[in-house]
């Protein structure tokens, strides 16, 4: 006999990426930066790591905002911070689905927006993306509630231009969420919509460019009046105190974050030219990964680099299985991953 909804019954749970317990491995599998994050973010974890901790949180992280805003050029009342952007998401779907509304979101793109979507029963509408992983033009729906759109995309890497989402925005009854987690990889943003467009919600994560995977800290960046409708929505102590301090300290430390960022796009360009080298089709990349189809089955690959001790992230799923995706780690650890693959190429 099961006690759960018939919803969450049949529904598959979201599937992170593997963590390995075990040393040795050089993990390119989920996205995480290669490089510390900046000295002075674990200069203040250490000093908040006091008698403090037996407090509450500030639940309105009022001085995250306040730096955020300064950093975004936006007012801190269109800023939320959440525990992970994945927290925003839900604060976003809980907000504004109710159960039969439509949810747009696109193929193949971040797995967590189908989860949230049978989390709260919720209309699945999955639009293919184009053969290039461009917008179609069938992803506005009029009826939709809420349209998700990655961007850059995971696990693509492939950017939606800012005029076409602003396009759909403008078409929308409903909410467009823009999820730019990796947008500091790329060449531009949508950021600038939310001040043109009062349903644009704009989501940053902290995990990836200013390397806070552990702290799991999200923003979302949206008109005043989305803002403080979501802020009902939110867990009341949603992110801890050492998480408020680090992303403080972060948000002071932006020059770092670029010069790493830099360093990741640089050597994203080094991995995909090797990997066009051994025969891959390399899709053009704006995150710090980049998905290529090599010249084998991609499963086998995936399965012969592990036995390397080497992780790269593979799904057996439509116009996912033929390629597997690669997070940027560092040089050295890309030119073992090339290496590997020369051998089993060649093998």
């Amino acid at each position: 006999m099961s006690y759960f909804r018939d919803n969450i019954q049949r529904m598959q749970p979201y599937v992170p990426g593997e963590q390995p317990q075990g040393g040795g491995f050089i993990k390119l599998n989920t996205n995480e930066n290669p490089y510390p994050p900046c000295a002075k973010v674990v200069e203040a974890l250490r000093a908040a790591a006091d008698g403090s901790l037996r407090l509450y949180p500030d639940p309105a992280c009022a001085r995250v905002r306040e730096r955020a805003a300064e950093v975004f050029g936006v007012e801190p009342d269109m800023v939320i911070i959440g525990n992970g952007s994945d927290d925003i998401l839900t604060m976003v779907m809980r907000s504004f689905v109710s159960e039969g509304d439509k949810v747009v979101f696109l193929n193949p793109s971040y797995g967590l927006y189908s989860v949230l979507t049978n989390i709260q029963n919720g209309r699945e509408h999955v639009v293919e993306y184009t053969e290039d992983f461009k917008l179609p033009a069938d992803i506005h729906q009029p009826d939709a509630k809420l349209t998700f759109i990655c961007s850059p995309n995971n696990p693509t890497g492939t950017v939606a231009a800012p005029g076409e989402v602003a396009t759909l925005a403008e078409k929308s009854d409903g909410i467009v969420t823009v999820d730019e987690a990796y947008v500091d990889f790329a060449d531009g943003s949508c950021l600038d919509l939310v001040h043109r467009f009062d349903n644009v919600i704009i989501l940053r994560s902290m995990s990836k460019s200013y390397s806070l995977a552990g702290l799991r800290i999200g923003l979302g960046i949206a008109a005043a009046s989305l803002i403080g409708g979501l802020m009902k929505v939110k867990d009341s102590y949603n992110v801890d105190r050492l998480g408020i301090v680090g992303a403080e300290a972060a948000l002071a430390c932006v020059e770092n974050m670029r010069e790493n960022a830099e360093k990741i796009k640089k050597d994203r360009r080094y991995l995909a030219e090797h990997l066009e080298k051994l025969g891959f089709d390399v899709l053009p990349s704006q995150a710090n990964f980049v998905f290529a189809r090599p010249p084998m089955p991609a499963g086998a690959l995936f399965e012969k680099l592990k036995e390397r001790k080497i992780l790269v992230r593979y799904w057996d799923l439509p116009r996912l299985s033929d390629g597997i995706r690669i997070s940027i780690g560092t040089r050295h650890e890309l030119e073992a991953l090339i290496a590997a693959t020369e051998e089993i190429l060649a093998g």
